[in-house]
């Protein structure tokens, strides 16, 4: 397999598959097919586990610190499993709010509530046949957690305001950057759940982790880039790549390149086209020392500078600071 969310104009030849697990190496579904790369060890050695899982049907969650990928190895499953030729469907469960999501998930029967003026399959149906991706699992509120418990028992869903059961075959794969045993710990995450889903398991590692994959990342990104005059990149913007530490994973990687790729004047990015902390390594400050603060003031400080870093975008300063989206609003409505 070439790489992790390398860009591909032209869905996967059939009967091309990876040399090291057997894996069609292509994720569809997205707005353009993506092949996956994996020239280093911990890649590789991920989606070997994955292709043992990939013809099996039992419920998979995949974990891993965010903007791993987690999605693609996902699709990367559907692609290569029976269901191939029914739907992905997938939804963030994060991004909505829980009255919300379980009308997503559901669907509702006309007049259940304010504004349904018809009958609505939720995405438990829409999936029927095929694959759910139930990404960021860990942020479900309880309640919902009791009902998609019951629809994974019983293989049916009762839409919101609806007496009727609808039958449904659906594979569950699940994804979280948080630790779920933990969850269930503090009460956060029901423990039957939590072992109904934790069937197969398969951790996507930070780039940090796997190096080998950095280069071969940037050019399928950069080749992505429509209008760019650069085809590659110079010597110091690859040694940038490769000794930066990307805490932010793939999905910064995808961003640097982007950055560089709009600067750069010629056929080639390179380190000055890059983000500045790449292109200007940092200067450790002399050690201060700590001022005394309460803690609400450290948090209020702290939470809303993720916020300003995530551009004001509510939904990935929560999945940034490991909390849920209603409990981030809440504290923002505290401090008003």
């Amino acid at each position: 397999m070439r790489s992790m969310m390398e860009h591909m104009d032209h869905v996967h030849v059939a009967g091309e598959t990876c040399p090291h697990c057997g894996l069609l190496p292509v994720a569809k579904g997205t707005r353009h097919a993506q092949r996956v790369v994996c020239e280093s060890r911990a890649m590789r050695e991920l989606f070997r586990r994955a292709a043992r899982f990939a013809e099996n049907d039992a419920p998979v969650v995949i974990t891993g610190e965010s903007g791993t990928g987690k999605e693609v190895v996902a699709r990367v499953l559907h692609a290569n499993g029976p269901r191939t030729s029914k739907a992905f469907v997938a939804v963030n469960v994060a991004a909505l709010p829980a009255e919300l999501l379980e009308s997503e998930l559901f669907g509702h029967a006309r007049g259940a509530f304010t504004g349904a003026h018809k009958d609505k399959a939720g995405l438990f149906e829409e999936a029927d046949g095929g694959v759910l991706f139930l990404d960021e699992i860990g942020e479900m509120p309880l309640a919902l957690q009791a009902k998609l418990l019951r629809a994974l028992a019983e293989g049916e869903v009762r839409r919101v305001g609806d007496n009727r059961a609808f039958a449904v075959d659906v594979r569950i794969v699940c994804a979280t950057h948080r630790d779920l045993a933990q969850l269930v710990r503090e009460g956060r995450f029901r423990e039957d759940l939590y072992y109904r889903l934790k069937v197969l398991t398969l951790r996507v590692p930070p780039l940090r982790e796997r190096r080998d994959d950095v280069l071969a990342l940037a050019k399928g990104f950069l080749a992505a880039e429509p209008r760019t005059k650069a085809k590659g990149f110079a010597q110091d913007a690859k040694d940038a790549l490769l000794a930066y530490a990307w805490p932010g994973n793939v999905r910064e990687l995808q961003s640097a390149v982007k950055h560089g790729a709009a600067l750069a004047r010629g056929s080639e990015i390179r380190l000055e086209d890059l983000p500045e902390e790449l292109s200007s390594p940092s200067v450790e400050a002399p050690k201060e020392r700590v001022k005394l603060r309460p803690l609400v003031e450290v948090e209020r400080e702290h939470v809303l500078g993720v916020l300003e870093a995530s551009g004001g975008n509510v939904g990935d300063a929560a999945r940034v600071l490991g909390i849920g989206r209603n409990t981030l609003w809440r504290k923002l409505k505290s401090w008003e």
